[in-house]
């Protein structure tokens, strides 16, 4: 989990990486109390209850809980009272001091913003359909994909020959025979006669997939060709190493005179990569074995080359490929990996509730969207001029939508409350004070504070309103302590904001600030 919140082209994703980090901590705290045994629980509620952790050098570790989903609870815990979040845990690393709840994110919320750095001129070369090579070999019935490439590439041809007599009665009517082709995954581009028919993909739930389409067929030999394409080998699940890929048949033809025509077990030739793999387009010296021509937009196996020079800066850089369908990505013979973003997100989006179990589908976004936009570039791969760029598009997409990007913080929001728990201090009789912490990227300065409010701000990073209450000189110490410098903290306290707003009510410091 911490891993996945590390970073996201070279920058950390807040607010989840700061949230962890101090989960980490505190963790750490209890260290001692937690290897010594097992807890013993209490129950402090009808939904709360406490474990308690102790070691014999006399650490005592404690973990409050409240599994209501709805309501905040306040429980009496060794004497003292606490206040407990719905659907969280608070860390007690003493039984006594809250350092860490589930439920109180305390860390600065980053808005990313994805900055244009340049655009390419494309040329391109199209993949060969047709060329099968001398590396190809033909066999009776169909064999699994992972057996015959060995995971050297995502590509295997697939190619038979289907003969039509001139007595057929679509030839004359029009109802084109119906193709079928069963596979046990990941994608698949079907050719007929050079011409491309249909493009079906599995889902990570069920790779397996069919494709069912007319073909137009000719009177004599017929060529159908199958671009079987792998997307990943699985690494967890029960067995894995026996699942398949590839086409495994049944591989069937509807409609013809004889009625259904099985053609998985006649001849299939063989054909491992694609040409462009072979001749090694993506590297400086194979790209300039062969001659590019000026770039067509959507047509499908489609190398595309580009030279450019690396941005300024140092900002995390990535490419823009919104435009694109499904491929591979080069720069200066290193793989970048595959893109996918015709693969669209699928699923519910709406009103994200961290209350209650989770799931998978809980709290999705981005739904109809891209699965992925962006695509890291390391900067260390480039040079300051005469990089080269090279792109493998299967579907057929346009590459003069491609773009780099800098990726870079635009907006920086925090939101505290006056009883945020905090590691800082702990031990002391000031840990309680909470504190707003923000910080633009290395090298940008905080130019502008977009909004403040100490009280009970209204809405989200980048859409905050004033609440009913709200100190009028919320603005001044943000102004004072964070414009012009990368890092700032201010005290979450009624007297760093004019004072009290509104005395008895559990107050927040709500800041949006700009960096520049």
């Amino acid at each position: 989990m911490l891993v996945d919140a590390r970073v996201i082209s070279g920058l950390l994703r807040e607010p989840k990486w700061g949230h962890l980090k101090e989960l980490h901590k505190a963790i750490k705290l209890c260290e001692p109390a937690l290897v010594a045994g097992d807890p013993i629980v209490t129950s402090l509620g009808n939904a709360q209850q406490a474990s308690v952790f102790r070691s014999s050098t006399d650490a005592c570790v404690a973990f409050l809980e409240n599994k209501d989903k709805v309501s905040y609870a306040r429980v009496s815990f060794n004497g003292m009272h606490y206040d407990l979040p719905p659907w969280s845990i608070s860390i007690l690393p003493d039984c006594k001091t809250t350092v860490y709840n589930t439920a109180s994110v305390g860390s600065q919320i980053s808005q990313m913003k994805m900055e244009w750095a340049g655009g390419f001129t494309w040329q391109s070369y199209n993949e060969d359909i047709n060329s099968l090579g001398d590396e190809s070999f033909a066999t009776v019935g169909l064999l699994e994909q992972i057996n015959v490439t060995r995971d050297n590439t995502d590509y295997l041809w697939y190619t038979t020959y289907v003969d039509i007599a001139q007595d057929e009665q679509f030839l004359s009517n029009g109802k084109n025979p119906m193709l079928t082709v069963m596979s046990a995954g990941h994608a698949l581009h079907i050719f007929v006669n050079g011409q491309l028919t249909g493009t079906v993909y599995g889902s990570v739930e069920d790779p397996k997939l069919t494709y069912s389409g007319n073909v137009k067929l000719w009177s004599g030999s017929n060529t159908i060709s199958c671009l079987s394409i792998a997307v990943g080998l699985p690494n967890v699940g029960e067995h894995f190493e026996t699942w398949n890929a590839g086409i495994l048949g049944p591989v069937t033809l509807d409609g013809l005179n004889e009625g259904r025509r099985d053609l998985t077990w006649q001849k299939w030739t063989y054909k491992v990569g694609l040409k462009g793999e072979a001749l090694s387009l993506h590297s400086l010296s194979g790209s300039s074995s062969v001659e590019w021509g000026e770039p067509v937009q959507k047509q499908p196996l489609s190398w595309y080359k580009a030279f450019f020079n690396a941005p300024d800066g140092d900002e995390p850089l990535a490419l823009d490929m919104s435009s694109m369908g499904k491929g591979q990505i080069w720069i200066n013979g290193q793989g970048i990996g595959r893109y996918w973003p015709g693969y669209k997100a699928s699923g519910t989006c709406g009103i994200c509730d961290y209350r209650g179990e989770y799931d998978e589908k809980k709290c999705q976004t981005n739904c109809g969207d891209s699965s992925q936009r962006w695509y890291h570039v390391p900067r260390s791969w480039l040079n300051p001029t005469g990089n080269l760029l090279v792109i493998f598009e299967e579907w057929g997409g346009d590459p003069t939508g491609i773009s780099m990007v800098k990726r870079i913080a635009g907006s920086i929001c925090a939101d505290v409350s006056e009883w945020q728990p905090s590691m800082a201090n702990w031990r002391t009789k000031g840990y309680e004070k909470a504190k707003v912490h923000l910080q633009c990227d290395h090298g940008r300065k905080m130019t502008h504070i977009k909004f403040a409010s100490f009280g009970t701000p209204q809405g989200s990073c980048g859409s905050y309103s004033e609440g009913g209450c709200h100190a009028h000189k919320s603005y001044d110490i943000f102004w004072k302590s964070c414009i012009g410098q990368e890092r700032c903290g201010v005290s979450v306290v009624p007297d760093a904001f004019g004072g009290d707003p509104c005395p008895g009510t559990m107050k927040r410091a709500v800041v949006e600030a700009i960096c520049g």
